[in-house]
């Protein structure tokens, strides 16, 4: 009766025994999902701090712009600035973010970005359109474009 018993229990305990050697992820690790994206209008509302958050939102338009085509015809992508960040924009400050410049000018010329900045926003803070990186458009408005965009153009808002 015991060794019946016994060849019913071992193969049960070698089948638990990974899943109690790795308690922290019991459900194993995530898949992937493979899917191919269509070319899109996008909106990002853009009002961020650090350079490094300007990075961050330009490598996600970047990223986004590649797997759905970088089809300048078939795709916008329009990144708006209105806050804090609109100062690493500025001429002024080019020695301080020139590779931040570059990679921004970069997107730009190459792929379907726009770069578009609040003429308010970029007062309030010091700056005329004079001192603003030339791959940059002004737009009387930052949170009137993104509007203009989301419903003349049928762009999807993103932060």
């Amino acid at each position: 009766m015991l060794k019946p018993l016994l060849c019913l229990l071992i193969p049960l305990c070698l089948i638990s025994t990974p899943a109690i050697a790795d308690s922290s992820s019991p459900w194993g690790g995530a898949s992937v999902t493979e899917t191919k994206y269509k070319p899109q209008k996008v909106v990002y509302d853009v009002h961020v701090k650090t350079a490094q958050a300007v990075k961050s939102v330009l490598d996600r338009a970047s990223y986004l712009s590649t797997i759905t085509g970088a089809d300048p015809f078939d795709q916008s992508i329009v990144l708006v600035l209105h806050g804090q960040e609109l100062s690493f924009f500025a001429i002024e400050n080019y020695g301080k973010y020139k590779e931040l410049m570059h990679r921004a000018q970069s997107l730009v010329e190459s792929e379907a970005i726009k770069i578009k900045m609040c003429k308010i926003a970029a007062q309030a803070q010091g700056y005329a359109p004079k001192d603003i990186h030339g791959f940059i458009e002004m737009v009387p408005m930052g949170d009137a474009e993104i509007i203009r965009l989301q419903y003349e153009e049928g762009h999807a808002y993103m932060q």
